[in-house]
């Protein structure tokens, strides 16, 4: 996904910097894509399949075993595209795509913890790279105090990395102007202790 073994050590460390000034827990997540378009594909795919014989009557007088054999081949060669992240996600419309990466958005703030921490202020840095989306979930202690729109420089810091080609560098932003926020709001106290794994999980 874009994503050497380096740059996850230097988000590893750069989320081990920002934690050490404040009571929150930064967790980032890069997800492939956050689309299932896998009925909408095979459904696209069988329809061409159904519709190629007709198309070869009013063309040529080929054999009937060679129209079930270019059948196959269609059926199978439109499924193989058809199931690329970026092909599968363009088949959706734009609102479904979103709706579908903010629930994958959620999905992985439940499954990484980051509502179990002390004092509920965990934050969330998610990207789904097919969708072209990317989010700042914050838990409910950190939410009651700092607008949605403060995240907002982060997001546009990573979207803009992102844009180029730097995805390693646009969470290693994100994360620092998040940090920056938390430990405005959420100093660091003296026996804060690190309750979630300083990295980025692929998925």
């Amino acid at each position: 996904m874009g994503l050497s073994a380096e740059d996850r050590r230097l988000v590893s460390a750069a989320i081990h910097a920002a934690e050490a000034r404040t009571e929150g827990e930064i967790v980032c997540v890069l997800a492939e894509s956050s689309a299932e378009a896998t009925p909408l594909a095979i459904l696209v795919a069988a329809l061409a399949a159904l519709a190629l014989p007709w198309l070869l009557m009013g063309l040529s007088q080929l054999p009937v075993v060679q129209i079930l054999a270019l059948q196959v081949v269609l059926f199978v060669g439109l499924m193989a595209l058809l199931f690329l992240p970026r092909v599968r996600v363009a088949l959706l419309p734009r609102a479904t795509r979103r709706a579908m990466a903010h629930r994958a958005a959620m999905e992985q703030f439940l499954r990484r913890g980051i509502g179990r921490t002390r004092g509920h202020t965990g934050i969330l840095i998610f990207v789904s790279l097919a969708e072209r989306y990317a989010r700042i979930v914050a838990d409910e202690a950190i939410a009651s105090r700092v607008a949605q729109a403060e995240w907002q420089a982060a997001v546009d810091a990573l979207t803009g990395h992102l844009g180029e080609g730097r995805i390693g560098q646009g969470f290693i932003e994100a994360i620092e102007r998040c940090g920056a926020v938390l430990a405005r709001h959420f100093p660091a106290s003296a026996d804060k202790p690190n309750q979630l794994p300083d990295r980025i999980y692929l998925v």
